[in-house]
């Protein structure tokens, strides 16, 4: 396993992976995709792991842990750590890198993937400036067009 400075979310049955640098807004991204479900955006969204998680890959998937000492833990801007309910363990579907320099307004395919532990999965890259709830709340609710 590798311990990431990251946050990770549960959506239905499809984690959410969000990277960034420190101060970028990953973990007021899980926060707003934790209360997304109450707002009726998603059918289900769960805390996965804030701050730092452990990434392994296995059996072709890659799984997403809470760091112990973290569980269950996140950072509320304005509140501070608060504790929710959370998932042990989960299979990432999405990364999204918030503040990315290469996010375009129509992504290659090259740019909306990313491998990690040699693992190729869907990536989102978010422009600075860019509010990343709505991106992801479409991305895991929408079906993707033909072709794309």
């Amino acid at each position: 396993m590798t311990t990431t400075h990251a946050s990770a979310v549960l959506i239905d049955a499809t984690a959410v992976l969000i990277r960034g640098a420190s101060g970028a807004g990953k973990s007021r991204l899980a926060f707003a995709l934790i209360n997304a479900q109450a707002q009726g955006l998603l059918r289900f969204s769960r805390l996965v792991g804030d701050d730092r998680v452990l990434v392994e890959a296995c059996n072709g998937r890659l799984l997403v842990r809470p760091a112990p000492n973290l569980a269950g833990l996140i950072e509320v801007r304005g509140l501070g750590i608060r504790r929710l309910p959370y998932e042990p363990v989960a299979t990432i579907g999405l990364v999204v890198d918030l503040d990315a320099a290469d996010a375009e307004r129509l992504p290659s395919r090259e740019a909306s993937q990313t491998a990690i532990s040699g693992l190729i999965l869907p990536r989102l890259a978010v422009a600075p400036e860019t509010d990343p709830l709505p991106l992801v709340v479409s991305y895991m609710t929408s079906a993707p067009l033909a072709g794309g």
